[in-house]
C-alpha cells in the first residue's frame, strides 16, 4: 500500500470514526439487547450462538463479560456513541485542540487493551467467540491504529528522534500491518480451536 499522506489521513479518519462506530454500536447494542432478553428468559437462544465454538452464551454468562461489575456492552454504547460524535464533528468542520486528540488517543488505547484481554480470555479461559464482540475487536483495533498515526503525523504525539523511521515505516505500510494484526488474531483462533475446525473439513 501506499505511504499515508496527510491528506489522505485527514479524509479517511473521520469516516474510520463514524462508520466503524456505528458498527461498534451496532454490535455493543445486539449484545445489551441479548443480555437483557437472556436476564428475562434464561432459555432465551442468543442469535449469535451458533455451534460450540461461537458460542455469545458463554460469553454473556462468564464473569469476564462484566468485568467491571456491569455489563461490557454499556461500555461500547458510551465509547463508540462517543467516536461517531468526534467522527461528525470533523466532517462537520470542528477544528479540536491537542488534549482533545491526546484524549481520544488514550481512549482508543483503553479500548484496544481491554478488548485484547477479552480476547486472551474468550480463548483460552472461558474457550469460546463471541462474533458481535470479535466485530468490536475489529474496529476498536482500526480506530486505535489510525488515530495514532493520525496523531503522530500532526505532532499531537511527539515522535523521539530515535523511533522516526519506525513512524515512517508505520505510515508507508499502514495497511499491512493492520492487516496482519488481524491475521494472528485469525490464527490465533484458529488454532486454539482447531480440534473443532477440524471436524468441520
Amino acid at each position: 500500500m501506499s505511504k499515508l499522506t496527510q491528506q489522505t489521513l485527514d479524509k479517511v479518519l473521520p469516516w474510520l470514526l463514524v462508520i466503524g462506530g456505528f458498527i461498534g454500536l451496532g454490535a455493543s447494542f445486539t449484545l445489551t439487547v441479548e443480555k437483557i432478553e437472556l436476564l428475562k428468559n434464561p432459555a432465551h437462544h442468543l442469535s449469535c450462538s451458533l455451534n460450540p465454538v461461537l458460542s455469545c452464551g458463554s460469553i454473556i454468562a462468564s464473569k469476564q463479560a462484566s468485568a467491571f461489575g456491569f455489563a461490557n456492552p454499556i461500555i461500547g454504547l458510551i465509547g463508540f456513541a462517543v467516536v461517531i460524535t468526534v467522527g461528525m464533528g470533523i466532517l462537520a468542520g470542528a477544528k479540536y485542540k491537542k488534549w482533545f486528540w491526546q484524549g481520544l488517543q488514550i481512549g482508543t488505547l483503553l479500548g484496544l487493551v481491554f478488548v485484547h484481554w477479552l480476547f486472551y480470555q474468550s480463548l483460552y479461559v472461558i474457550g469460546a467467540l463471541c462474533i458481535y464482540c470479535m466485530i468490536v475487536w475489529a474496529v476498536t483495533i482500526a480506530m486505535f491504529w489510525y488515530t495514532l498515526l493520525y496523531n503522530l503525523r500532526v505532532g499531537n504525539i511527539r515522535t523521539p528522534k530515535a523511533c522516526k523511521s519506525t513512524v515512517a515505516f508505520a505510515s508507508k505500510h499502514h495497511g499491512e500491518i493492520l492487516i496482519l494484526w488481524y491475521l494472528l488474531i485469525f490464527f490465533a483462533i484458529v488454532v486454539r480451536f482447531w480440534y473443532y475446525w477440524s471436524t468441520l473439513i
